[in-house]
């Protein structure tokens, strides 16, 4: 005589199928996942989890003889890809004077920063990053990093470059304070300052240049922030302001991820593709060590690794689906 299941026990059947079914529309979820490409504010819910992802803000230090519109390109572009970015005016005071009100703008911030220095203003984030764990990343563009007990005028003199030729001093007085400044001599700025640009914005640049104190390259880095915040630099080849063996010095001993384009020292100008690349890649890291890019070598490298992680949990869902559903089933035949 065929054996029928006591009374309930369908039910009971009934509910280990459904118990099952949960499983497998956890696992086609787990997988089916979206990934934020480029660390954005993403949410990813499952039956099991939510994730949250948030994009960090930019934040954009220009240099001397320049302003905050030295980054429109490169500003335009982050903004596309739906990063906050602010670019604040650098004082060109002093480095203490400097890093210390550029730190005060980073404290008014919420949430992660990626922090970018284009020449001086390697020296100001350097300073300023210090002791600040939202600072998740330092990119230098063309730019100073000094080590502690260095300064901008004791890296130019290891590594000359046309720069000393080409800036001329003016006295200046300001709330009792008096100083020298220095200027770029307006025919000077096209082939030392920014070669790859079209003469008549050279022209311009001369005219709206905003000078530096001297203080700026003679003051001395009391820290170094690079030492402890994974760093990105960009070594314009063709640049007469800094030497290029200057920045791939200061890269290597940072241990930067390093880029190297054919551009003069006015990268983020006349390479903002390129600059924003490399911001991108320090915003989207997935490794606060290493660059998103270069954390397998390839793409189908990061991608194989995901798909088997997913495979793993995919099994672990299955099997406990599985092992559920024997029990259920042992106990409606007792």
């Amino acid at each position: 005589m065929p054996a029928f299941p006591v009374p309930g026990s369908r039910r009971r059947i009934r509910s280990a199928h459904v118990m099952a079914a949960g499983c497998a529309v956890a696992i086609c979820t787990a997988l089916a996942a979206p990934v934020a490409a480029d660390g954005g504010t993403t949410t990813t819910t499952t039956t099991t989890t939510t994730t949250t992802t948030t994009k960090p803000t930019i934040v954009l230090v220009h240099g001397a003889f320049a302003d905050a519109s030295s980054w429109n390109g490169v500003v335009e572009r982050l903004e596309r890809r739906g990063y906050t970015v602010i670019a604040p005016a650098n004082p060109l005071r002093g480095l203490y004077t400097d890093s210390t009100y550029i730190a005060s703008v980073l404290d008014s911030i919420k949430g992660p920063i990626v922090l970018a220095g284009h020449s001086y203003g390697g020296a100001v984030i350097s300073t300023a990053a210090a002791a600040n764990p939202r600072v998740k990343s330092l990119v230098y563009v063309s730019a100073l990093m000094p080590d502690v007990g260095e300064s901008g005028m004791s890296l130019g003199a290891k590594f000359p470059s046309e720069l000393g030729t080409a800036t001329k001093s003016v006295p200046y007085r300001a709330g009792g304070v008096s100083g020298t400044d220095l200027y770029l001599k307006p025919d000077r700025i096209h082939p030392v300052f920014a070669a790859d640009l079209p003469e008549n914005t050279a022209r311009v640049m001369a005219v709206t240049q905003r000078p530096a104190a001297t203080t700026a390259f003679s003051e001395k880095a009391k820290v170094a922030a690079w030492k402890h915040i994974p760093s990105w630099f960009l070594v314009a080849k063709q640049d007469k302001t800094i030497n290029p063996d200057q920045e791939r010095f200061e890269a290597k001993r940072a241990g930067s991820h390093t880029v190297e384009i054919n551009s003069s020292h006015v990268a983020m100008i006349s390479h903002p593709d390129a600059v924003t690349a490399l911001l991108l890649q320090a915003a989207t890291a997935t490794d606060p060590a290493r660059p998103a890019l270069a954390a397998t070598g390839t793409t189908r490298g990061a991608r194989a690794e995901t798909a088997l992680t997913g495979i793993a949990a995919s099994t672990l869902l299955a099997g406990t689906g599985a092992v559920l559903l024997g029990r259920r089933l042992r106990r409606s035949r007792s």
